[in-house]
């Protein structure tokens, strides 16, 4: 059986709840239902679009595509892989050797590793997403439908998508500021301020690129989500034909 992500509302994705957590961001307590709120997202082009997904006449399946248990097993792999990217420690900037406390104070190079992991995330589950609706198409003309539907709206919720995200390593400059400024205001001002430090058990810096993975993560199981939905109708599909 397919092993889905945690089902979520529109304000309670994981990682806008940890956004909140760190206290850089604020959820939004909307009364606007999901479907007023995708029309606002929508264009004319786009909302064509998807009426054509949902009114068009369902074809006939064609031959049977890769098996909803190995689609899932990919989808477990991918996770896997990305999650290992996202928790390696060598791959976080951290102080060079001999830097200065104003030099090593830098979040431009965690920026740059956050959007890194992102473009990263976005190539590796794409074409995860299309074969798992290739795999609807071929199975039945209900799940074509589906299929259809969730290519429309990936394209014409991206750029929307994109704007979001990319707003997530500027809200953690956030929090790698509140950080450092606490551990400026805690330190004793005649005690020398070493970088070397920053990263040992206890260090503020430590304490961010935990924060930073923790969020990647989060951004990660929130891209998996789509996938994740469409295994599951091809999961169930698959078990109710046997």
């Amino acid at each position: 059986m397919t092993q889905g992500l945690p089902r979520t509302r529109f304000n309670s994705a994981g990682l806008v709840r940890l956004l909140a957590e760190l206290a850089v961001a604020e959820v939004a307590d909307t009364k606007q239902d999901f479907a007023a709120r995708l029309s606002e997202w929508l264009d004319l082009k786009d909302a064509l679009a998807l009426y054509s997904a949902l009114n068009s006449a369902a074809a006939r399946p064609a031959a049977r595509a890769m098996p909803a248990a190995l689609l899932s097993a990919e989808l477990a792999r991918l996770r896997a892989t990305l999650g290992a990217a996202v928790t390696a420690g060598p791959g976080l900037p951290t102080p060079l050797p001999n830097a200065t406390p104003e030099e090593a104070a830098d979040f431009a190079p965690f920026h740059r590793h956050y959007l890194a992991q992102q473009r990263a995330m976005a190539a590796a589950i794409a074409p995860l997403r299309a074969a798992v609706r290739t795999a609807l198409g071929r199975q039945s003309a209900a799940l074509g439908q589906l299929a259809a539907l969730d290519a429309v709206m990936e394209q014409a919720l991206a750029a929307r998508e994109a704007s979001l995200l990319a707003t997530v390593p500027v809200l953690l400059g956030r929090r790698f500021a509140h950080l450092l400024e606490a551990h400026r205001r805690a330190r004793e001002a005649a005690q020398p301020d070493d970088p070397g430090q920053w990263m040992q058990a206890g260090g503020w810096l430590a304490r961010f690129c935990a924060d930073l993975q923790r969020v990647l993560l989060a951004e990660l199981d929130l891209r998996l989500l789509p996938v994740a939905g469409l295994l599951a109708a091809l999961d169930k599909d698959s078990t109710e034909l046997q």
